[in-house]
């Protein structure tokens, strides 16, 4: 039996972020092929994280910039190390290599940082977003991981298509692999509540994350006056993950702008929602809210940069737009339109099971693991500016990380 040890940036907190479900259903696909599973981060845990050892995966906390980690990897010997969002790679990969140097070493980049940390620059300075913004230095941090790494895990087609065309990253370093779902059964769909059972709009999703809060603020003064203006009756319930008094401050129940914090039960929250709206001003990945609302049944109003990724050749569950008078036109034309409201429901539970389907995703994922892992060696020569990049970092990094280990244990005499 194969050992995977997944080095988390966080603990994993599914009812918190799409990050945290992902994760899951990395650990589900390592599951489903035999994998002795262990699970380490350097990130304090909370109640909203998983017990992760009541799935059968071991849990162990690593510190940084120390040589116990190096015991730790050593005693594992695992076949295949998972880097979760390129920062681990950079605390730990040079150990990895150093310890366990025919280990699989797979990025799971979660979403492309550069792209979302560019668009939110370009966003701040009012400017239309261009390579200035994506060739920046974490784009540099970001790529030169994804080089050191054997298979880098990719979660949107879009971005599969900026580090191809942009980047000129080569594609057997790269996996496009989306949310892993179970299909939704005949059954399930038509328990979902139809248009009648339905009302008011919501918007979820993890106040730490920038673009979440961002979006909040623009429906706040921007789109939500206005489709309040035209549906005096209806409210924007906003729910999220560690909301803080900026966020609270938002609430104002006598214009139907409710802030409801945490959703315990994402599902219940969507199923009595008539409109899922999200008109993201910046971002990247796949964003884990319209794949709720596709399971639960809820069409969305949604901006380009939301909806990027998620559809393909497919049409979306809702209503895609940018301009914000077009956007609230059509937003409300969906809150007020049965017949279009059924279609995009209809729509969405086609695009949830053709898109991210789990079995066809899984399987891909572990074969391309397997056959890498038997040809290694050749995979590793192929790729010569990975093997320049891992030459440098674990020069400068490692020596980084000794001199801080070093300070730490004089300051701690």
């Amino acid at each position: 039996m194969q050992n995977v040890l997944i080095i988390g940036f966080v603990w994993p907190e599914p009812k918190s972020s799409a990050a945290g479900s992902r994760m899951m259903q990395l650990i589900t696909a390592f599951k489903t092929a035999n994998f002795n599973i262990t699970f380490a981060s350097t990130s304090g845990k909370n109640t909203n994280a998983v017990q992760l050892t009541d799935l059968g995966v071991a849990e162990k906390e690593i510190v940084l910039n120390d040589s116990s980690f190096d015991d730790f990897i050593n005693d594992l010997q695992p076949d295949v190390v998972v880097f979760d969002r390129f920062m681990t790679e950079e605390q730990f990969g040079w150990r990895v290599v150093e310890h366990c140097p025919q280990a699989l070493r797979v990025l799971d980049t979660e979403d492309l940082h550069c792209l979302r940390k560019g668009r939110q620059e370009a966003y701040k300075k009012g400017e239309a977003f261009s390579n200035a913004f994506l060739f920046s230095d974490i784009a540099k941090r970001e790529i030169a991981s994804i080089y050191r790494c054997d298979i880098s895990l990719i979660i949107s087609e879009a971005e599969m298509a900026v580090l191809k065309q942009d980047f000129k990253v080569p594609e057997n370093l790269l996996l496009y692999l989306p949310f892993m779902l179970e299909k939704l059964s005949e059954t399930a769909v038509n328990k979902l509540p139809g248009f009648d059972d339905r009302q008011h709009f919501v918007t979820i999703g993890n106040f730490l994350h920038e673009p979440n809060y961002q979006t909040v603020l623009y429906l706040k003064h921007s789109i939500w006056p206005s489709i309040r203006k035209a549906l005096p009756k209806a409210e924007l319930h906003v729910y999220g993950a560690y909301a803080s008094q900026k966020v609270n401050q938002l609430h104002q129940p006598k214009d139907g702008f409710l802030i409801k914090g945490f959703a315990d039960h994402v599902n219940d929250v969507m199923q009595t929602a008539k409109i899922c709206i999200a008109p993201l001003v910046f971002g990247a990945g796949l964003k884990g809210k319209l794949v709720d609302a596709m399971k639960n049944g809820t069409p969305c109003a949604m901006s380009t940069i939301a909806a990027e990724g998620m559809f393909g050749d497919l049409n979306p569950n809702g209503i895609i737009e940018d301009d914000l008078e077009q956007f609230v036109s059509a937003a409300v034309a969906l809150y007020t339109n049965k017949t279009l409201w059924q279609t995009a429901q209809q729509q969405g539970v086609i695009v949830y099971n053709t898109r991210f389907y789990k079995e066809h995703f899984q399987h891909q994922f572990l074969t391309r693991l397997k056959d890498v892992k038997c040809n290694l060696k050749t995979h590793r020569f192929s790729n010569f500016t990975g093997a320049m990049l891992q030459h440098h970092s674990m020069q400068s990094t490692k020596f980084m990380a000794r001199w801080i280990e070093e300070k730490n244990k004089h300051l701690s005499i």
